[in-house]
């Protein structure tokens, strides 16, 4: 058993998962498995104007940096013995996140590390599917909808087949297209536009039509869950494993997207952090689903949700 950090940096959030690490059950093959004994969200807005600007914000390096001495105390406070901070597509496309690393390496001591879309993608699948049931051979596609980028992760029990990271994610298409309360028509066709071309370029490297079934992962399809399924407050233990029809994700997405800012912060699962962005998450989980249906005959007509994701797979990654 060894207690670990894991910190997923991304372009809207900064996450902790302080856990336990076991080695499984020594009377089967030992598969890791997490214990949680601390997990944390707080909205940072790290990729606050990245998409134009092509830097990290001032203020948005100030937000992340006091999350990660709050952070920082709490690894201290539970003894985690190694850490392991993971940057992702904000940090990746700017020109000063040197600023970022040496801040990050001054608090926590150690080096924060910024990887690629495909190392990102492989831990988001080794997250999603360390807590899903096994398919055997069958390919199973994790989606990572990120505030930057989204990660299409073909897989099966062997490991991964295929994976892309494309830079379209909540808070990139909100930035750059989604700007009037609620969005235009003209917004939302050119944010589909750019979706449609991002899917189209995954596809070039990830074989969408040999997908079996469909798992949704991060904040803005957890929060596109919660909505589909009308809860009276955010709970993990109702969204994770959530299998829904497509249709009702995506009438969840459209209305979403459809809303005034004022509507969607009344919400009682809305996150006040995800209010302003959570319209173009809906956007892109909406037309991701499309693609796949149309690229599989029909064949996917559900998505799971998951609750866990790329932070677990760090957590499993740290040797």
């Amino acid at each position: 058993m060894t207690r670990v950090a894991a910190v997923d940096c991304g372009t809207n959030s900064i996450r902790l998962l302080i856990a336990d690490v076991s080695a499984g059950d020594a009377t089967g093959p030992a598969k890791p498995r997490l214990t949680d004994i601390v997990r944390e969200m707080r909205v940072v807005r790290l990729g606050q104007g990245v998409d134009s600007t092509g830097e990290l914000a001032q203020e948005a390096l100030e937000r992340t940096f006091a999350a990660t001495r709050d952070y920082a105390a709490l690894i201290r406070e539970h003894g985690a013995e190694k850490v392991r901070f993971v940057a992702t597509s904000a940090t990746r496309d700017a020109r000063n996140r040197q600023v970022f690393v040496d801040g990050i390496r001054d608090i926590l001591g150690v080096e924060p590390e910024v990887i690629t879309g495909d190392e990102e993608a492989a831990l988001s699948f080794a997250g999603a599917s360390s807590v899903l049931p096994s398919r055997g051979q069958d390919p199973v596609l994790v989606v990572d909808l990120g505030g930057g980028s989204t990660e299409f992760v073909l897989g099966n029990a062997g490991g991964v087949i295929a994976a892309r990271s494309v830079d379209v994610g909540c808070v990139r298409m909100t930035e750059r297209h989604l700007r009037s309360d609620p969005p235009t028509a003209d917004q939302i066709a050119a944010a589909e536009a750019d979706v449609d071309a991002a899917i189209s370029e995954a596809a070039q490297t990830v074989p969408l039509e040999r997908t079996t079934a469909v798992v949704g992962v991060a904040g803005s399809v957890t929060t596109i869950t919660a909505h589909a399924l009308r809860l009276p407050e955010y709970s993990p233990a109702a969204i994770h494993g959530t299998e829904l029809d497509l249709d009702a994700i995506r009438k969840a997405c459209t209305e979403l997207l459809e809303m005034t800012r004022e509507e969607r912060a009344a919400l009682p699962y809305m996150h006040p952090g995800r209010v302003d962005v959570i319209g173009a998450g809906g956007l892109v989980w909406r037309r991701v689903l499309q693609r796949l249906a149309e690229v599989t005959g029909g064949r996917i007509t559900t998505a799971v949700s998951s609750e866990h994701d790329i932070l677990d797979g760090i957590a499993l990654s740290i040797r």
